[in-house]
Formats: C-alpha cells, sequence, structure tokens
C-alpha cells in the first residue's frame, strides 16, 4: 500500500434533504478529501442515479454509476455490482482502491477490500410501533452490517455501546466519530422580550414535533412555535391537523427547509430551542444551539443527553405538562449556564472528527481487526 490509501466512498443515498446524515457526510468528506491528497492519497466518491444533493470540491473525483436511492432493496441488489465494478476499473486504471466506506444498509456484499461502514442510530430496530417482521428483518440487516466492516463508525458512545451490547460488535472495532456544529455563522443573539421557541429536525413521527403542539396549546406564554426541517410522508399534514384542533395554528409556523444564514439567524432570534425527539443517534442541533447560545431544552433518553452533558434542560418526551415546565426553565437559564453551554459544544468540531475518520479508514486498511 502507498503511504496514505485511496477511498471509495459511497454516496449512492446522498441525494437527501438537509438533515443529519446529509450534514455528516457534507462536512467531513471534503475535509477527510483534503486530508487524503495532502498525505498522497485520493478519496473518490461513487455518485447514484440521482447526483449528491451538496457542493463537493472540484478536485473530488467521482464515478458514475445507476444505483437507485430507493428503494433500499433495490439499492442493495445494485450496489455491490456498481462497487465491485468501479473497483475493477480502478484496479485496471493503476489506480487500485484499498477501502472502501458505506454509509447505509443493507451493505453491498462480497467486497474484495476491506470495508468500513457508519451506523447512525438503531431506528431500524427501535422505532416505536415498527412490525415485529420488519425488526426481525432489521436485526439480519444490521447484523450483516457489524458483521461484514472492518471497522464499525459511530456518531455517539450510545450507538456504539448499542452495537456492542445488542449486536456483539467488539470494543476496539467500533470507532466514535462525533458530528460537529461548527459550519454555521455564530451570530450575536439579539435581545428581545420574547423570541419564538425554534424546534429543528425533518418531520417524522420519531422527532415527536406533536408534542410541541400539545405544549404550547397547554400554555398561552409560550408563545410562537418555529418549525424547521422538511416533512417526511404526510406528517406536515398531521401535525397542522393537530394544531388546528388545539387552537394554536396561528402560533406554529412551518418554515420549511432553510439555509445555513437562515438558521444561524434563527438561533440567535428564538427564545430557546426545543428537541422532543424520542430517538437520536446524535443531535446535530442541539449542539448547534448550544454553540449559538441559545437555551435548549430536550427530551431525555436518547444521544442527545450525551451531546448536552447537562447542559441542557431535560423533559419527559411523553409529557406536555412536562415540557411546558422544561421551555420555561430554558427561557430563564443565566448567562453562566449558557456559557458552559457553549463550551460543551466546542467539543464537536468537523475538522477533528476528519481526522478520527481518516485514522479509523488507515486502522482497517492496516488490518485492525476484532480478535
Amino acid at each position: 500500500m502507498r503511504d496514505a490509501p485511496r477511498v471509495l466512498v459511497s454516496g449512492v443515498v446522498l441525494d437527501q434533504p438537509m438533515g443529519g446524515v446529509r450534514r455528516h457526510n457534507a462536512e467531513l468528506l471534503p475535509r477527510v478529501a483534503k486530508l487524503l491528497s495532502d498525505a498522497g492519497g485520493e478519496l473518490v466518491l461513487m455518485e447514484g442515479k440521482a447526483p449528491v444533493a451538496f457542493e463537493l470540491p472540484a478536485d473530488l473525483r467521482i464515478l458514475r454509476s445507476d444505483v437507485p436511492s430507493s428503494p433500499a432493496p433495490v439499492r442493495a441488489s445494485f450496489e455491490g455490482r456498481a462497487l465491485r465494478s468501479a473497483l475493477q476499473e480502478e484496479a485496471a486504471a493503476g489506480r487500485p482502491i484499498d477501502l472502501v466506506h458505506l454509509g447505509h444498509m443493507p451493505a453491498p456484499r462480497s467486497l474484495p477490500v476491506p470495508h468500513t461502514h457508519t451506523i447512525h442510530d438503531l431506528r431500524m430496530l427501535n422505532l416505536e410501533h415498527t412490525p415485529m417482521s420488519r425488526r426481525l428483518v432489521s436485526r439480519h440487516v444490521i447484523g450483516a452490517a457489524v458483521t461484514g466492516a472492518t471497522k464499525l463508525i459511530t456518531v455517539s458512545e450510545l450507538v456504539k455501546g448499542e452495537l456492542i451490547a445488542e449486536f456483539g460488535a467488539e470494543e476496539e472495532q467500533v470507532c466514535v466519530v462525533p458530528n460537529g456544529c461548527d459550519h454555521l455563522p455564530a451570530l450575536k443573539r439579539e435581545e428581545k422580550d420574547r423570541g419564538p421557541l425554534l424546534s429543528v429536525g425533518h418531520l417524522e413521527p420519531r422527532k415527536n414535533v406533536q408534542l410541541l403542539i400539545e405544549a404550547i396549546a397547554l400554555d398561552e406564554a409560550l408563545g410562537e412555535l418555529v418549525l424547521v426541517g422538511a416533512p417526511k410522508g404526510s406528517e406536515r399534514d398531521l401535525l397542522q391537523a393537530l394544531a388546528k384542533e388545539r387552537g394554536v395554528s396561528e402560533r406554529v409556523r412551518f418554515a420549511g427547509v432553510v439555509s445555513d444564514e437562515e438558521l444561524a439567524a434563527l438561533y440567535a432570534q428564538c427564545s430557546a430551542c426545543v428537541f422532543p425527539s424520542k430517538l437520536e443517534g446524535f443531535g446535530i442541533g442541539v449542539a448547534e444551539a448550544m454553540r449559538a447560545g441559545a437555551p435548549v431544552a430536550i427530551a431525555r433518553g436518547t444521544a442527545m443527553d450525551e451531546v448536552a452533558a447537562g447542559c441542557c434542560v431535560e423533559f419527559d418526551a411523553e409529557d406536555a405538562s412536562d415540557c411546558v415546565r422544561a421551555l420555561h426553565e430554558a427561557t430563564s437559564m443565566e448567562e453562566g449556564a449558557l456559557e458552559a453551554a457553549r463550551e460543551r459544544s466546542r467539543a464537536f468540531s468537523w475538522d477533528e472528527s476528519a481526522g478520527r475518520l481518516l485514522d479509523a479508514w488507515l486502522r482497517a486498511i492496516a488490518g485492525e481487526v476484532p480478535g
């Protein structure tokens, strides 16, 4: 192997709207590509049938493929063949690939080089109301990814622990590469009597946004609620119907997907940020909000606890009254507590995480495999 490797990243699902997975790749891939290039290696991206939805470095080499991003079974049937073909073509051109990196499931089988796999969370297994048949399939799919990967990448210690406990992954097999939060401009917090409450994340059932609508319906003093994020399925319609039923339609604003500049301004203007999710593998919004100096309230029991490290107000994800209590506590946070949260957010740097990811790749290529 050369002093630095060539790594092929499968980007066939990177046509998705902004969210944690897309942010993870949009921030890390350009950084780790530069680290590899500076050391004499190369990062190559295999794009799917649909183009990657974010800007990539002009000098990053992209391989085209006909792999659709969905549905997952169809993607899986195309992806393995496309990756093996790409590996053969790169070797024939005198550019052999040392490692394949994957960030989605199911994982392709029978790759002729080592591969690493990022697992952001276990939602396939743990989502509320998931049918038993799907849980069984998900357990098989995740288990196959754990067994096949030389190294597993997770974004939190919580997910690492779940992979070890649930799937028998070895401690040294799992590398934690947390998300960063230093991608947004840091704006001065605006001094105003009462800004809106802000919630950031896709509109989908696991995000538990209905709890926030119930909470503001309980207490008019909480004011307006701004929801930032792309809707999935019929979730926006369901939330709008609930807001109408509770008489708070005029106090709920669906902002949709916003630019980084708009999001930074919302963090600066809000009275508090609130994240009621029942399942999170990390919680980028929590780290972003802490870095912005905004008070933050989170539902307890997910990886958001790990991100917050005691610097946010917590509440029960099933209790709207407890959410009301937490929001009032958050909006009353003193500057010392907000500064402690800012300090905590400095633990999440994209540059540092890029270095961690590259280190995991190098150790995988060197053959550091479990027991």
